[in-house]
């Protein structure tokens, strides 16, 4: 069997006798390429009638069809063999296969994609077949996953794109679904911060604090949030391994300290309570991924592999946004850029899973490193200390932290002066929320 012999011929020469006399159906197959074609003609005569659609050119003819080769030198060189008598012929063949109805022409094209699919998913499993004999293949496993993933992303696509007014009814029933008087997405652990956002699918939410400012011991209070309201969480961290990860989850399950936990310091009572905490963990579709060094990547297919282990994945959080060390400044805002572009649109949107992740904050309070953070993100939240001047005239009982939506495409945000109060113990990686200040007045 050879990757050639899987085709669809007849519904090749049928596109291209549809064309012919209604180029205009180019439009409605877009999607199908000129590589998709497995017969190198069809692949040519097929880009030139496209092309001569997109200038409204309606007349398809052997003229027509070899001015396009000739303004464009791969085409020309691509159909060098194709004479201007094999061209006449087939125009004159072309009423016979002709449909001239859309909804024939797409079943055609359909057929040609179908083909096209199947061809390029042999090659690629031939290819990791080669793979799986190579030894000195480095990751091996995201090489393959890579290899077939790539191969179904492209020939994923929707073969119409509906008129709005076609759709909007079964998108207000969708609307009314969700109209329980509460918040939209997944709500956070801090109430008054629901106000403003949530954590939404296909959106991402980046908190922002400054170095050792207790971003990882938000994310971890939001992961074990999330997991008590039933959701499915995969945790990918830049600065924790598994162990010091553990005492942290087990110190905030069971309100015993940090450093008691982390150095066997505990009471037998304490001890049947980690090992109830430990019995919760097992019971919860949760995956911490320890991963020094980003790679866009690698995060993509460990993703795609937990949401398919877990049947749904419903928040993936990424503690935090950073670069992998290059010193060259324009290239670690370019790599942020995309890191946070590619969790925003490939993994959040495409795949519909709420995205949660941290970034670092400078001293003068901007995102670190890349200004396209804030561009990709959905919302920009600050984690930041209060100064004693704030305690003093909040009150303690108003906490020691404060959070601020600086930045939020999906509702409101904090004005300047504007803040939520919320109580951080970092003796047990608490985060909750405090007594909320009275709102101060210049009189």
């Amino acid at each position: 069997m050879r990757a050639e012999d899987i085709n669809s011929l007849e519904s090749e020469s049928g596109v291209i006798a549809s064309l012919i006399h209604h180029p205009e159906f180019s439009f409605y197959s877009e999607q199908l390429l000129p590589k998709h074609f497995s017969n190198i003609d069809n692949q040519c005569i097929y880009a030139a009638i496209c092309r001569l659609a997109e200038r409204d050119i309606k007349q398809v003819d052997a003229y027509n069809i070899i001015e396009v080769w000739n303004s464009q030198e791969q085409l020309r060189r691509a159909a060098a063999h194709i004479t201007v008598e094999r061209l006449q012929e087939l125009i004159e063949m072309s009423e016979i296969l002709a449909r001239h109805t859309v909804e024939e022409y797409k079943l055609l094209v359909n057929n040609v994609f179908d083909a096209a699919r199947r061809r390029e998913t042999y090659e690629k499993l031939r290819e990791c077949e080669a793979k799986c004999f190579d030894r000195n293949l480095d990751n091996f496993q995201q090489a393959i996953y890579s290899s077939i993933d790539n191969v179904m992303t492209e020939f994923s696509f929707a073969d119409d794109i509906p008129i709005f007014g076609d759709v909007i009814d079964d998108i207000w029933d969708d609307v009314i679904a969700h109209q329980d008087g509460q918040e939209c997405g997944i709500p956070f652990k801090i109430p008054s911060l629901n106000e403003y956002v949530t954590i939404e699918p296909t959106e991402l939410v980046v908190v922002g604090a400054p170095a050792k400012g207790g971003k990882s011991m938000f994310m971890l209070n939001e992961a074990v949030d999330l997991l008590l309201r039933g959701k499915s969480v995969m945790y990918i961290d830049s600065e924790l391994s598994d162990r010091p990860f553990l005492c942290r989850l087990i110190s905030h399950l069971t309100k015993i300290k940090f450093n008691d936990v982390r150095s066997g310091n505990y009471t037998e009572t304490q001890r049947g309570l980690i090992a109830k905490c430990i019995q919760w963990i097992k019971t919860q579709k949760f995956v911490h991924m320890y991963m020094p060094v980003f790679d866009q990547q690698t995060i993509y297919t460990a993703v795609k592999k937990i949401a398919h282990q877990f049947g749904e994945l419903d928040v993936l959080i990424v503690d935090y946004l950073k670069a992998t060390g290059n010193s060259d400044s324009y290239a670690t805002y370019a790599e942020l850029g995309n890191l946070t572009d590619m969790i925003k649109n490939n993994i959040a949107g495409a795949m519909k899973i709420a995205g949660l992740a941290a970034a670092q904050l400078t001293d003068s309070g901007k995102i670190a490193d890349s200004r396209k953070i804030v561009n990709h993100a959905s919302t920009i939240i600050k984690f930041l200390s209060k100064t004693p001047e704030e305690i003093e005239a909040d009150g303690v009982e108003c906490g020691n932290k404060k959070l601020i939506v600086e930045f939020n495409r999906n509702g409101m945000q904090h004005a300047p002066g504007e803040y939520i109060d919320v109580h951080f113990n970092g003796n047990i990686i608490a985060i909750e929320e405090a007594q909320q200040h009275q709102p101060r007045t210049p009189y």
